[in-house]
């Protein structure tokens, strides 16, 4: 009888592996604090200034990453006459 509740529990995944999906209450609170909707954060991005944006790429894995910072610096800084 004892065998067989311990294999059916050991089959039971929720008490082989444990439970973290379920959370504590307190913790619960602190997550759910601020819910974010999809229009509070499209106005934070429209309100944003990209006028001066400037994509940079890093080195790929053939090129020296050193010559290539070298260059980045050089064309950021503008030069003086």
């Amino acid at each position: 009888m004892a065998s067989t509740i311990w294999r059916s529990l050991m089959r039971n995944k929720t008490f082989r592996y444990g439970a973290p999906m379920l959370m504590d209450p307190a913790l619960e609170e602190l997550v759910s604090k601020k819910r974010v909707s999809l229009e509070s954060e499209f106005e934070k991005i429209k309100d944003s200034n990209y006028e001066d944006w400037k994509n940079v790429r890093g080195p790929r894995p053939w090129e020296d990453s050193k010559s290539l910072q070298l260059e980045q610096t050089n064309s950021a800084i503008p030069k003086q006459a």
